[in-house]
């Protein structure tokens, strides 16, 4: 009877890596990372060897470079993950440059196959692959001779049972015709892009043979720690905008703290739904949110608020600094430029499974757009709809703010039409009354859910929000004209 093979999955050690390969780096297999200088290639290399190798995983590292291996370790050994206890122990550096001056494909061929031998690795590193096939063409051998040493190469390594990996420095269009890449069994394309004044990073599983991997270009950072890569947000089929978890939180509804505006939410916001809240400056949105937040503490409910416009210093009032401070309200201070969304998500996620938070506050969208780097600021409302499909789809409530400027001419319920990834939407304006202006606010819409349609009167005092009366009582001292903008 046929027994399928069970193939295990190296966990790589590089934070978001594994999720983008499926589950890890497929055992015995040949694998290439490829990609423009500067890109990252090496750290990468570096920061997966010294995650696997141990006493029963040997590593050895083969260098082509035309600089000795001692230069190479002088900046690697600066990140935290490399090990220099490992180093001639589980580690080992090969430096085959003389042998490639030679020309001759058989005896750095040879050469491996004697390192590995004696060596016995389970990991084995050649940085860079593409020297090798740059010296080829310098001595002038045919392309018919390269195939057949890469194709020998390869047959060796797999034969050797050790978990290869080639680094090169590759152009696209020679990914199309170089034999290294019909061979692999898996290819990491990294890039760095400079756009307008941001340099952004990332990352493609062009293949991972056996196993489904994440589609898609996926952003990563290179910081004093070593890469982390921060997978790009897919909606799958069990992700849905608003109610995706509806069959657990049906009947569930999620108390906003400001008495009244449950009434006219119809019971309170749906647990599982996004709320935008939209209004001028001035209005009170941030105001409600912390009273949203608090409202989930009084309950057992820690939350997370991420600050883009303002820092956690500014943003905090006293309330909410009350609840940071106790740790039932985290903060992602989220001002650095040149973000992805998907970065942004991947601290959300990492910050919502350690405090097993309920309550999201994203403050606010037009903070939020500018703290994006310009590649990702262009594709804002697809990038916010899977971030906020994959929050909702976890359960979580997510309150957005969004600042939306007061023509006192027309009504609109948010920028940049990101209205439809909002399940609820919660406007607020002011007028003038006997020479005054007042806030108001109403639900435009909670879906799948009756909601007042009242337009009330609310003030905002040293206890929060008072919800007053509907405007329509106030219909006979009205001034009948808009408030002029100043």
């Amino acid at each position: 009877m046929y027994k399928k093979v069970n193939i295990r999955r190296l966990k790589t050690g590089v934070s978001g890596l594994d999720s983008l390969l499926g589950g890890g780096v497929p055992e015995f297999s040949l694998n290439l990372i490829a990609g423009t200088p500067g890109s990252g290639k090496t750290t990468l290399a570096h920061q997966i060897m010294f995650s696997l190798a141990g006493p029963k995983n040997r590593a050895l590292f083969f260098t082509v470079l035309g600089e000795p291996a001692l230069k190479m370790l002088r900046y690697q050994q600066q990140f935290p993950f490399f090990d220099i206890n490992k180093v001639n122990q589980s580690v080992r550096y090969v430096n085959l440059s003389v042998d490639l001056l030679e020309g001759n494909f058989a005896r750095v061929l040879s050469r491996i196959a004697e390192e590995v031998r004696d060596y016995s690795p389970s990991l084995i590193f050649i940085d860079s692959f593409r020297s090798i096939v740059q010296s080829a063409k310098r001595e002038g051998q045919e392309a018919s001779e390269l195939q057949q040493f890469v194709q020998h190469l390869g047959m060796q390594l797999t034969s050797w049972q050790a978990t290869t990996f080639l680094i090169g420095e590759y152009g696209m269009p020679e990914s199309e015709s170089s034999p290294i890449f019909t061979v692999a069994d898996g290819i990491l394309w990294l890039s760095q892009n400079l756009h307008r004044n941001s340099m952004v990073r990332k990352m493609q599983v062009v293949k991972m043979r056996g196993q489904a991997q994440a589609p898609g270009l996926h952003t990563f950072r290179i910081s004093n720690t070593g890469i982390q890569v921060f997978p790009r947000a897919i909606i799958q089929q069990r992700t849905v905008v608003g109610p995706a978890v509806k069959s657990s939180t049906e009947e569930q509804r999620v108390p906003m703290g400001i008495s009244g505006l449950d009434k006219m939410l119809g019971g309170g916001l749906p647990a599982g739904y996004s709320l935008l809240v939209v209004g001028p400056s001035g209005s009170g949105k941030t105001i409600l949110a912390t009273e949203f937040l608090a409202e989930g503490v009084r309950r057992g409910e820690t939350g997370v608020i991420a600050a883009f416009e303002k820092s956690p210093s500014q943003l905090l009032n006293n309330k909410l600094s009350a609840l940071v401070k106790s740790g039932q309200v985290g903060v992602i201070d989220t001002r650095s430029l040149d973000l992805s969304i998907d970065e942004t998500l991947y601290d959300l996620i990492e910050m919502i499974h350690r405090t097993q938070a309920k309550r999201i506050v994203i403050d606010s969208l037009s903070g939020f757009e500018l703290a994006l780097a310009p590649e990702f600021s262009e594709d804002f409302r697809g990038s916010l709809y899977r971030m906020i499909a994959e929050l909702t789809g976890m359960g979580v409530t997510v309150l957005m703010i969004a600042e939306l400027e007061d023509r006192y001419t027309d009504l609109r319920f948010s920028p940049y039409g990101s209205a439809f990834l909002a399940d609820a939407i919660i406007v607020q304006r002011y007028i003038e009354i006997v020479g005054q202006f007042k806030r108001v606010l109403s639900v435009v819409k909670v879906r799948s859910s009756e909601h007042s349609k009242d337009i009330r009167l609310f003030d905002i005092t040293d206890d929060g929000i008072i919800i007053g009366d509907t405007l329509s009582e106030y219909a006979g001292i009205m001034t009948g004209r808009p408030m002029v903008s100043p």
